[in-house]
């Protein structure tokens, strides 16, 4: 669950030193972590979409996903066509490079991966 970002209304009377000051601006940092954190160390949000894929039926469908480090995961976001597919990504030699995935039948997809 994500934190809702603390507003903070201040006066000039809390400016008084350098310290108070200082106070101030680590309490919004702190207020501000404790709001972003939760989200950027969720992996799916950093995920990229990958737009108009061609599987082919019947081989290993090599994809390169994009991402720069070990593909986490993935879901099909739009199909255009019945089709059934799977991954057979624990056998990937390059989990930081590609993604393997199967069909049933040719299909053209839209993928996020994470």
């Amino acid at each position: 669950m994500f934190k809702q970002f603390k507003k903070s209304i201040l006066s000039i009377n809390e400016f008084t030193s350098p310290e108070a000051l200082l106070k101030v601006i680590n309490s919004l940092q702190q207020a501000a972590a404790d709001s972003i954190n939760p989200m950027i160390s969720k992996i799916q949000n950093d995920s990229v979409i990958l737009s108009n894929v061609t599987l082919i039926s019947g081989q290993r469908n090599t994809i390169n996903h994009l991402l720069n480090r070990k593909l986490q995961g993935w879901k099909i976001i739009r199909q255009r066509a019945e089709a059934r597919i799977w991954d057979t990504q624990d056998n990937n030699p390059s989990p930081n490079l590609t993604l393997w995935l199967w069909t049933a039948n040719a299909v053209v997809v839209d993928i996020e991966v994470f």
